[in-house]
């Protein structure tokens, strides 16, 4: 009997998205979460393990026979050896373009906190002080309007080009990084990256980690952004070099950052950026909408059925 094992099932199904079309495929085994240490021990026998945020490192591939492919709850596969599985034959397959609308979203939401920080003034109001206020309104954060100020998009994939498409409504200018993808579109610039960071008001990151991006956004390229420049991460937590930019905050190199993801998760006391100023921080949670996550498992359960059939789509290493 087919043997599917899901690693770490809680994030996507807390309890309202359930497994039952990929029970339909036989032998489902659910853990809600896996320490990198029992992953082999809980996926002896797999014929397909699925897995968001638990490593299958290449020790792991080699202690399993049996694997006939991984796949990837999420779009990023960074959590998978991808070459070890490729070494082996074995297809590594993501889920793209499933959490698009709500990760472009939650950049504006964040955004937007940033341009209005619509909770502080909320919690100041409902501490009394617009009571106590002698006149009919205040601010306690100066309000930043974004019509006419210019977006920089960092990956201009499916993310990015909707953020573009968002940012343009609001009346942004747009300005994107170019790919081997790329092509030329009238109502975006492409630039290269010093130019795009140097130009920027706000800098949005969509791109994928890799070993050429791991820190992109560090200390020589934050000094070179204006000082009233806005830094959003949505993408992956180490495209970012943590110290640097808690240091750029701490010292106003720019006006804020606003992050849905840490290079570390959960992230440790130690994080620089827990204590820096003007930093907003949310845990993780851009794609987590409902409507993204049944699209989510339902693309997955097309991965499983085209792996079982020995037709795998979606697939990133071979």
């Amino acid at each position: 009997m087919t043997r599917i094992v899901v690693l770490d099932g809680h994030t996507v199904n807390p309890g309202d998205n359930p497994w039952d079309e990929l029970k339909k495929f036989g032998g489902l085994v659910v853990y809600e979460r896996t320490e990198r240490a029992s992953v082999v021990e809980r996926s002896r026998g797999a014929d397909i393990l699925l897995t968001n945020k638990t490593w299958i490192d290449a020790q792991a591939i080699a202690s399993l026979p049996e694997l006939r492919g991984i796949c990837v709850l999420a779009t990023g596969y960074n959590v998978v050896d991808a070459q070890a599985a490729r070494e082996r034959g074995i297809p590594v397959c993501n889920v793209p373009s499933y959490s698009s609308e709500s990760v472009v979203e939650h950049t504006f939401a964040l955004l937007l906190e940033l341009a209005r920080a619509v909770g502080v003034h909320d919690q100041a109001v409902h501490a009394g002080e617009w009571e106590n206020s002698v006149d009919f309104c205040f601010w306690k954060r100066p309000q930043l309007e974004l019509s006419g100020k210019t977006m920089g998009v960092i990956g201009y994939g499916n993310i990015g080009r909707r953020v573009a498409e968002v940012a343009r409504a609001f009346g942004m200018r747009v300005l994107a990084t170019r790919s081997r993808r790329s092509v030329s579109e009238a109502s975006v610039e492409f630039l290269p990256l010093e130019e795009l960071l140097a130009a920027a008001d706000v800098v949005s990151l969509h791109c994928p980690l890799t070993p050429e991006t791991e820190k992109l956004i560090r200390w020589e390229r934050l000094v070179s952004m204006k000082r009233s420049a806005l830094l959003l991460n949505t993408a992956r937590g180490a495209l970012v070099h943590e110290a640097d930019l808690a240091r750029a905050l701490g010292e106003g190199v720019i006006a804020g950052a606003a992050l849905d993801v840490l290079s570390t998760e959960p992230p440790r006391d130690g994080n620089p950026l827990l204590h820096a100023p003007r930093c907003l921080i949310t845990p993780h949670l851009a794609w987590t909408s409902l409507e993204a996550r049944r699209r989510l498992v339902e693309i997955s359960v097309d991965n499983v059925r085209a792996l079982l059939a020995g037709r795998p789509i979606h697939v990133v290493n071979l």
